[in-house]
């Protein structure tokens, strides 16, 4: 048995929620909602800021008015998602730091921050289950799937706000170490492009550099040469999604183990070395605390990546 279905709520946003995508704001407030749900109420405009039609990416304003249509949800008792114990051991393992406001994991590749788009359980669903007694828990950024590395959940409202806000205003550092086709001689590198999503005829989201798309920048610093590959430190300026296996791309450069933007030939070089993953991991985060302290993690790079590097 399920909930009685809702009337439409009329929400008016505050300074905490202000930032927040609308997507991840209705993924909140309409707790056992399927995602997929939650889309296509955005996708035929059931969902309204301010009158108007938007679109999932769209970031809230301090002040918006945001129609939330009526939605069934789960029953309040009903039971949480079941998670394996290996999945619960390995997130364990993977947190860096946690303090009252805030957890630091490494999160493995392979695992998606959220449910969705066929993934039935990601990061932070996971979190939920293992945590019951923590009432708020958000993902303060994205990782894709397939790429690894430090990613911050956070615990209070305030402390995503305050994230939020400075990862709008760059005064959150991100660094990635990639592996990448060829040879890219010189130390820095800057790549400055706008990116923009398109949607495949197979029902596949790519990006693309387009002059339509939104402006975005990422510096490569070179870390290694090796006869056909390159090892860098990628820090993006901006925060596009798949922004620097784009910008990697568009260098003439595809990071290694990309299956959307390296071919089959560039690529059969990194098999050879026994690479089965994108070659893609989030190094180090630098940001603000609470107590308005400047604090840094690193998560070390996997096994799995660093043999690849052992046998180049």
């Amino acid at each position: 048995m399920t909930d009685p279905i809702p009337k439409v709520q009329l929400v008016d946003i505050g300074p905490e929620q202000a930032g927040q995508r609308i997507d991840n704001f209705l993924l909140t407030r309409l707790k056992g909602v399927p995602k997929s749900a939650i889309y296509r109420m955005i996708r035929k405009g059931e969902v309204r800021v301010n009158k108007g039609r938007i679109k999932p990416e769209y970031k809230l304003a301090e002040g918006d008015s945001v129609r939330v249509p009526p939605a069934r949800t789960a029953q309040k008792d009903e039971a949480p998602a079941f998670i394996g114990d290996q999945l619960k051991n390995s997130l364990e393992k993977a947190i860096l730091h946690e303090d009252g406001g805030l957890i630091v994991l490494n999160k493995p590749s392979g695992l998606a921050v959220h449910g969705g788009s066929g993934v039935s359980l990601g990061v932070i669903e996971a979190l939920r289950v293992m945590r019951p007694q923590q009432k708020f828990l958000e993902l303060v950024h994205r990782l894709d799937r397939d790429t690894s590395g430090v990613l911050l959940v956070a615990k209070k409202r305030s402390v995503l706000k305050q994230l939020h806000d400075d990862l709008r205003e760059g005064h959150v550092h991100k660094t990635y170490l990639a592996l990448l086709f060829g040879r890219w001689n010189g130390r820095q590198h800057k790549v400055e492009a706008p990116l923009k999503k398109f949607d495949l005829a197979s029902g596949e989201r790519v990006v693309r550099v387009s002059q339509e798309g939104k402006s975005s920048l990422t510096h490569f610093t070179q870390i290694r040469l090796f006869d056909q590959a390159t090892l860098v430190e990628a820090n993006p300026v901006t925060g596009r999604t798949h922004q620097i296996r784009v910008h990697a791309q568009f260098a003439g450069h595809p990071i290694a183990g990309d299956d959307k933007y390296i071919s089959r030939e560039q690529n059969a070089f990194f098999l050879e070395k026994g690479l089965k993953r994108l070659f893609l991991h989030a190094f180090r985060i630098e940001f603000n605390n609470s107590e308005g302290e400047r604090v840094q993690f690193e998560a070390p790079l996997p096994s799995e990546l660093q043999s690849v590097l052992d046998k180049m």
